[in-house]
This record gives C-alpha cells, structure tokens and sequence, in this order.
C-alpha cells in the first residue's frame, strides 16, 4: 500500500482516522487508503480540508477537483470538516487534538515547506507537533507534484495585468512624489520611506506575491538611478551607498511580505467570522421556530442570504416526499411547486439513497439544481434543491453543510418534543382511566348496593311494611338514584373535557333564571340547611352555556351541602363587576385548610375534611367546575369565609340586552 507510519498511539479505546482533502489529481486515492484503514480497524472517518488563506481563490478546475474529492470522501462515509489557517500542520493537529484522531492520512505532495527559510517539511512538523498520533503519508503520482507546482507558480508568481498596471503606477507616483521631496530638500531617508510605503500599498492592492518582490526591486533601483550620485545612473560615488539599497531591499522584502501576511489575515478572519456570524444567526432564528414549516423557510432564507439564490425544498413526512416550495431570492413569499417532471427522478434518488445529486455532481450532472438532503441518523425530514449557476466553493459548501445539520436537529428536537407530550398525554390517559375503574368500582357500590337491597326489601315484604317504612325507603331510593344521576353527567362532562370534546353552546342567558333552575336539582339533603338566594335589584344578563353552568352551581352546592353540619347557612350572591357577571357560593361549615384548598381543583382529590352526610365523593365535581369556567374564559377560585366556612367565586363574561327583549 505504500504506508510511512509515525510514532504509534497507546492507550485509546476507539480509533478515528483523519483524511486530509485537497485538490490534487490523486487525492482520491489517498481517501480510498484512507477508507480501508478506517475499515480495517473498524474507526471513525473525518476528512479535513484546510483552507489557506494565503492561495488565491481556487479555479474552476481545482473547485471541481475538490468538490470531487469531498463528495467522494462522502461517499465513503466521512465526516466533512473545513477549517481555515496559514499554518497547516497546526490546524491539523490542533483539530486532531479536539476531536481525539489517532490516525492522520496525508498526500505527500502536501508536505510543503511553510516558510523558505524552514528545513522541515510539513509531515515533520506534524510529527513534531503531535507525536502520539499515527501519520501515514500516501505518495502521490509525479503527475500531481507535477501539476501542484503548476498551480501554486499559477497562483501565486504569475501576476495578473491588472496586478502589474497597479505596480507600475504605485512606482510611477512613489518617484514622481521622491522627485518633489528632492526638490523640496527633504533628505533621502524620508525618500526611502516614501517607497517602503509604496511597497506596503502594493502589498494591500495587489494579489501575487510577485509584485510585491518587483516593487521592492524596483523600489531600489529607481531609487538608486534618481536620487543617488551620479544620478540618472545605476553608479554610486559613496561605497556606503550598496549597504544602503541591502538594507533598503531588505526592509522592503519583510515589509511587503508582513503586509501581504495581515491582509492574508484579515480576509481569513473575515471570512470566518462570515461563517460565525449566519451559523449563529441560523441558530437563533431556527429556536424560535414552532413549526416545521417556519423551520424550513428559516433555512431556505438563511441558504439564500449566503449563497444568493433560488431554493426549493421539498418536505419528507414519515417517509413520503410532498411537494415543493419555492424559495425566490427575490420576494419573500414562497411558491408550490409540484413533485412532477425530470427532477422527480433526480429528487427521489437522493431520498433513497441519502445523498446528493443533480448540477454539479457525477449522479444527474445535467439537472438544473443541485439536491441535498436535510437529515440525520438516517432520518430525512426534507431534500433542498439549489438553481446552481456557477460551482459552489469549498467555504460556502461547509457552512451549506452546516445549516443543514442545524436545521435537521431542529426537526428532530421538534419531533423528540412532540414525542413526549404524545407520551405523556397517553400516560395522563392512562392514569386518568386507571383512576375511574378504581374510583367508579368502589363508590358506585354503596349506592347501587343500597337500591339493590331497598328494592328487593320493598319486593319480598311490601305488605308486611307499614306506610312510614316504605316512604322511608322510596326515599333512601330516590336520594341514591340523583347522586348516580349527578354522578354519571359529571363522568360524562370529565370524559368530554378529557378528549377536548367540550363545545360550548353560548346563549344570552338571565341569570336569575339559571340559578332556579339549579335551585330544581339540588341533592334532597338541601331541606336540611339554610339555603338563600340574594339577588340584585337589576336584570343580570350573562353570556353562558346555561346547561354546564346549572351543573356548576350544583356541584358546587352539593359540594357545600355534603361537607357541612346539618342547619348551616349557604348563601348564593350573583352581580355585575365592571365587564364582567360574579357568582358566589359561601358557606358557614368547617372550612378548607390552606393543603385543601391548593387541590380542590384536582381531579379525583377528595380532600381530608369530614364529610358531614358520610357519602364518600369522586373528586370531579370541582375539577369539572373549573374546566367549564375556564372554556368560558373565567376564573374560579377559593376563599375563607369570615368566621368560618368558604366562599366559591367565579366570573362570567356580561351579556347584552336589546331594549325591546
């Protein structure tokens, strides 16, 4: 296989395996070496591209070589990573150290020097910087040293002749501004820093390293045919001057080079804080989205505001592809656009196959727009196509990666979320049911028992009873028969609230007249306490579902008859407050502790309180009362009365009245 190892790596449980990517011809096969080690030792695979901030944007060759070789690496399963520096071992071996590499592939055709001065190549650096790491250096094709060494003397010794019109310029306007100094009497230093500055200029303006060394040449030269005696000639009289032009040739090497290393550096820390910056913008736009939609659109604009251009995606919901929605750079608004046409295929094929495909790539390579999914862990929530008008660089195409991956976490979160309300409204479901069968089989016994046996008493010895027995008995019968009756339509009501079921049939209802009709149908037990409507003077008129809230003022009643001595007072007050209709229930009883008073509301809390007619309650009545006054848009709530007993208050919305009603 052609493998030079490093020094070994000891004590690590899991390998993970590094590629570097370039754009080198047999770059290709170093990610294929790479791959089998990966899978000889059953490791994870990353590929690492590092971005040098001191090469020239990449032509289009070269982009296309290295998106081949990224989607290649994808292919195989590797993790994309792009990373940006001049100093290129130390990003490796800086990451490798954050991501816990114990195994690092490179080409030897990238194991340049980094400085001309420095003997080390670029493998001994990264030896030398990590040396409880495994490196393998893949000998690359002469062909690709070959076309390596064509690229960087491309890229960075053959100017550009707008590079060589701005040198000569800048040199032009650096002897005509030295000419003036001269005439002015300035020394020659101050002419020597005019054309140190030149040269720094040259540096800023310019992209090849070349002109910054003619314009430091140059600099001397003209220097020396000007402003040196005899002037108009390349002579110096003084012998001190050739220590001068050293010096000056010297200083304006280091100079050019210092300017050409920070512009260097700004673009690099630019262009990184440009990825910072939409990343940390995509995520904090991406939180506050509720749904999958707003999800989607998010990213859709964020791809369009780096990329600048048209989106479509289309959603993947439980496995099926849904039609497109446009994305238009242009207009906010997005367009549908029908699953249909050639590039269904093209669509379909990345769903299966999670991965991408269309312009640009090896797989329909004549689509008009490049398709990637959206999703991870082998789950797909959408494919995004993008118009591809010119090939997508190395840097857009990881922070495209990038908000993908944030964007499929997001549906994910979302999904998880939903998953676990989904889970415990089943538990709630479960619980609430469980609860019913226990309460139901145990408090419908008594009563049902109760009629059983008065019944079947009436039956065997109707006419051995006396008139006072059997009225005694129909009584006792009547009164279990209406706490079923109460019973069941409050089961009923639960059940409706439980499955949002509750429609609410709101009528313009006065209220005196929905307070007697609940006075009709409270327990017999009420001839037992003092019970007493207080009514205003004036009409009150409520906007109200009148059949729930004659329910309400019963279990409320009921509740207040059931927990309190027989002779105590319960007084029921009713008027209007501002926009709104009050109705309030007090009672003289023992009252409710502060523990009771936090759970009245529960369902299926019964409370601590002696129950002063011995029936054991469900705990719904009051659970049931809230849910209503709460689908009404008011509020219920509980307090002491003074001395002694409580007082139940719940508002309702004020109805209207017409004159002539």
């Amino acid at each position: 296989m052609g493998i030079d190892q490093g020094k070994k790596v000891a004590g690590t449980s899991k390998e993970h395996v590094l590629v570097c990517i370039s754009p080198s011809p047999a770059n290709r096969r170093i990610i294929e070496e790479a791959y089998e080690i990966a899978k000889a030792f059953r490791a994870d695979f990353t590929a690492l591209y590092v971005q040098n901030s001191r090469e020239d944007i990449l032509d289009k060759e070269d982009s296309i070589r290295l998106q081949n070789n990224t989607r290649f690496a994808q292919d195989k399963g590797a993790a994309i990573t792009t990373v940006i520096g001049d100093n290129i071992p130390f990003q490796i071996a800086e990451y490798a150290r954050i991501s816990g590499i114990t195994k690092i592939v490179i080409g030897r055709s990238n194991t340049g020097r980094y400085h001309f001065w420095e003997k080390q190549t670029l493998t001994d650096q990264l030896i030398a910087i990590a040396p409880n790491i495994d490196i393998y250096i893949i000998p690359d094709a002469k062909i690709d040293i070959k076309e390596t060494r064509n690229r960087k003397l491309t890229g960075q010794i053959i100017p550009t002749p707008k590079d060589i019109l701005i040198t000569a310029v800048l040199l032009m306007l650096e002897t005509i501004l030295g000419i003036c100094f001269s005439k002015l009497g300035f020394t020659e230093s101050n002419i020597i820093t005019v054309y140190i500055f030149g040269v720094l200029i040259n540096a800023v303006l310019t992209r090849s390293h070349f002109c910054s060394l003619i314009s430091s040449f140059c600099s001397v030269l003209l220097f020396n045919y000007f402003f040196t005696e005899p002037r108009l000639t390349f002579h110096a009289y003084e012998p001190g001057y050739s220590v001068t032009f050293i010096i000056m040739l010297v200083i304006a090497l280091l100079t050019g080079s210092l300017a050409y290393r920070l512009k260097d550096n700004a673009r690099e820390s630019a262009r990184a804080a440009y990825r910072t910056k939409v990343l940390f913008d995509t995520n904090q736009l991406l939180q506050k989205c509720r749904t999958v939609d707003e999800v989607m659109r998010v990213t859709a604009n964020q791809v369009i505001l780096l990329l600048d251009r048209d989106v479509v995606i289309y959603p993947v919901a439980e496995g099926i592809l849904m039609d497109g929605n446009i994305y238009s750079k242009d207009h906010e608004r997005s367009d549908v656009l029908p699953l249909k046409g050639p590039e269904e295929e093209v669509i379909r094929w990345v769903l299966e196959n999670k991965k991408r495909a269309g312009a640009g790539t090896r797989q329909f390579s004549d689509s008009e727009y490049l398709y990637l999914m959206i999703g991870n862990s082998g789950n797909v929530y959408g494919i995004m196509g993008i118009l591809v008008k010119k090939i997508i660089e190395s840097f857009e195409d990881s922070i495209l990666i990038s908000i993908l991956g944030e964007c499929a976490l997001t549906v994910e979160n979302m999904n998880n979320e939903k998953a676990k309300e989904e889970a415990a409204i089943v538990a709630q479901n479960e619980k609430l049911r469980a609860n019913l069968l226990r309460t139901v089989s145990h408090d419908l016994r008594t009563p049902l028992t109760s009629i059983s046996g008065n019944a079947s008493n009436l039956l065997r010895h109707y006419k051995k009873l006396d008139d006072e027995t059997r009225e005694q008995i129909f009584t006792d019968i009547c009164d279990e028969s209406e706490w079923l009756i109460h019973l069941v339509e409050n089961l009923l009501s639960v059940t409706r609230i439980e499955n949002d079921d509750m429609k609410l049939n709101v009528t313009t209802e006065v209220l005196d007249d929905v307070i007697d009709e609940a006075m009709n149908h409270i327990d017999r037990g009420r001839t037992e306490h003092d019970i007493k409507v207080l009514r205003p003077d004036d009409i009150v008129v409520a906007k109200i579902d009148a059949k729930l809230i004659i329910q309400v003022i019963i279990n409320i009643v009921n509740n207040a008859i059931k927990y309190t001595d027989k002779g105590s007072k319960i007084l029921i007050e009713y008027g209007m407050d501002k926009n709104n209709v009050y109705v309030s229930i007090s009672d003289n009883g023992p009252g409710m502790d502060e523990a009771n008073k936090a759970h009245a509301f529960d369902m299926f809390y019964t409370g601590q309180n002696k129950i002063a007619d011995g029936k054991k309650g469900m705990g719904l009545g009051l659970a049931l009362c809230k849910a209503v006054i709460e689908a009404h848009g008011g509020r219920i709530e509980i307090k002491d009365n003074d001395p002694t007993g409580c007082i139940f208050t719940f508002d309702l919305k004020k109805g209207d009245v017409i004159s002539n009603e």
